[in-house]
């Protein structure tokens, strides 16, 4: 089997990174000629994957901003700086398929010179009426700018619950399927959910895990069971219970999520970046976690939150998740691709792209989040 393009980029950027990891940002321009385009980029997606193709040119997909598009649309850019509208690529809702509504999430991996999106979308087969009814499809172009059909005529999977966010790993010749359960319907007991009820703020709190399982090599089915990898923490004093409950602790909402993660390899550590809090607040935010298996078990970072707002240190970023990794193309550089707002830009999504490197101590650095021409 042929690797997946961005999975053999993976592993040529990290056979490069230990060395190029504490280069300064002028030798980094020097040696890949990126000058990144100035934060935010006037390009209104939420969820963005950028997909670095076998041709050289980098090509954007994401969460449709302006409800102009039932499906999905895509940006190409020769240099991560300047991005051209590619139209439509994938269209929803329409005859014979199984998607409905709700585009989010699209991610795009190219094998055996075929391009295969993985999303989520509401599945029309709805029997219960379910408020929340999100499954995770493939469509499959000749193009990375489409036209993108459907692989088949139902979800990849369904596990009984609502699922968004995938996201694709190969290693040793397997490939790995990474979702998030929706926190719809999973109320969860916990310290939060104790001291959410003791301030009369929520009487349950629910919560959305992070699983991973094993998939076929024709992206049609699944292989086992999937696995529990990440979910919020259950007491207070846990390090990473303060900021993956702000949501919760603010009284914004009766959520807390475990969501939109990304998985890389650095050396021989898997590590896995993840998104916490309410999509759609200020407190969205990155961390990150690392196991020496692609299914875990996964230790999150003493360093996280390794993105988020910064807004208390005079700033005007917000809302900052969902991430996805690009590569230059020599390799030797890592760029973050996510979403924010600015108090300019309001709650419109749009896009940041920032440096990212994994230190010679293993730790994973975000330098963002930026604004303007740097």
């Amino acid at each position: 089997m042929k690797k997946l393009i961005p999975i053999s980029i993976i592993c040529l950027g990290f056979t490069l990174q230990t060395i190029f990891s504490d280069s300064t940002e002028e030798q980094a321009d020097a040696a890949n000629n990126i000058i990144l385009a100035q934060n935010p980029l006037d390009v209104a997606l939420g969820d963005p994957y950028v997909l670095l193709a076998s041709d050289g040119t980098y090509y954007m997909y994401g969460t449709d901003e302006t409800k102009s598009i039932i499906g999905f649309g895509a940006y190409s850019s020769p240099d991560l700086k300047s991005w051209k509208f590619e139209g439509q690529v994938y269209e929803g809702a329409v005859k014979d398929s199984w998607t409905v509504k709700n585009f989010w999430a699209p991610e795009v991996y190219e094998k055996d010179e075929k391009f295969y999106m993985f999303f989520s979308a509401d599945w029309k087969e709805n029997p219960n009426d379910e408020l929340e009814n999100f499954r995770i499809g493939v469509a499959v172009s000749d193009s990375p700018t489409g036209p993108f059909r459907d692989l088949t005529d139902r979800p990849l999977f369904d596990p009984g619950y609502p699922i968004i966010d995938a996201n694709i790993f190969e290693h040793d010749s397997r490939i790995y399927l990474y979702y998030s359960r929706c926190c719809y319907k999973n109320p969860v007991e916990s310290e939060i959910a104790d001291w959410a009820r003791d301030q009369d703020l929520f009487e349950e709190i629910e919560e959305s895990w992070v699983y991973g399982v094993e998939i076929s090599d024709d992206f049609t089915q699944t292989v086992g069971e999937p696995v529990l990898l990440l979910r919020p923490p259950l007491k207070m004093d846990d390090r990473q219970a303060e900021w993956e409950s702000r949501s919760v602790t603010s009284g914004e909402v009766n959520r807390r999520w475990t969501e939109g993660s990304f998985l890389f390899k650095s050396g021989d550590k898997f590590y896995m970046m993840y998104s916490a809090n309410y999509f759609g607040g200020k407190n969205y935010a990155v961390g990150y976690a690392i196991a020496d298996h692609p299914l875990g078990p996964f230790t999150k970072s003493t360093n996280n939150p390794v993105l988020q707002k910064n807004l208390e240190q005079g700033g005007v970023v917000s809302g900052t998740g969902h991430n996805s990794i690009t590569w230059s193309r020599d390799g030797k550089e890592m760029f973050c691709v996510y979403h924010g707002r600015t108090k300019e830009t309001g709650r419109k999504r749009l896009v940041f792209i920032d440096r990212m490197r994994v230190d010679v101590d293993g730790n994973l650095i975000v330098e963002g989040p930026t604004v303007g021409v740097r």
